[in-house]
């Protein structure tokens, strides 16, 4: 059974899914945080077969977040460099990393942010980069964009249909003019 594309989606979250959404190839690029560039870094740490690791490789450079550069001829070998937009995945592995953290370690800890300056731990937030302050589901809501098709509206939506007691007080929201095309 083939499964199904999410590259006609408008949702951002479908579409970087599309992207990353595969276990093996989030785990490639947690590893290349680590440092990890060769195939045989990669296989040794995953334990994942040659022909996944191969073909999760292939995808991810050719969509974009590895680049792969020969760094031998003889034999000829490649290694796989992040690119920038395989470096934007960052916050995203430090989410994953907080939530399990707080979620799926009843034993505790196995690893954790560190401040490199300090040594203290550093719990991970999303901000609002022009505030500064917190994003807080009680103060912050997702709104349809200006590209936004009726569907996404409709999914959007939803929520003030089910949560009738939502503040009228707060007026509605307008892009930032870096989010209008």
């Amino acid at each position: 059974m083939q499964r199904k594309s999410f590259n006609e989606m408008q949702c951002p979250i479908a579409r970087s899914l599309e992207r990353v959404g595969e276990w093996w190839s989030i785990l490639i690029l947690r590893d290349a945080f680590y440092g990890m560039t060769r195939f045989d870094e990669f296989q040794q740490s995953l334990g994942i077969a040659p022909n996944v690791l191969s073909r999760r490789l292939a995808d991810l450079v050719g969509r974009g977040l590895f680049e792969r550069r020969r760094y031998s001829t003889k034999p000829l070998r490649h290694e796989y460099v992040l690119t920038a937009q395989g470096r934007d995945f960052w916050p995203v592995l430090l989410a994953l990393m907080a939530w399990g953290n707080r979620h799926f370690a009843p034993e505790g800890l196995s690893m954790f942010l560190a401040d490199e300056g300090t040594g203290r731990a550093a719990e991970p937030v999303l901000v609002d980069q022009h505030t500064g302050e917190p994003i807080a589901r009680e103060r912050h809501a997702i709104h349809a964009g200006p590209a936004a098709n009726e569907r996404m509206r409709a999914r959007i939506g939803f929520r003030s249909t089910r949560n009738a007691a939502r503040p009228t007080s707060i007026p509605p929201v307008s892009p930032s003019p870096e989010f209008v095309s």
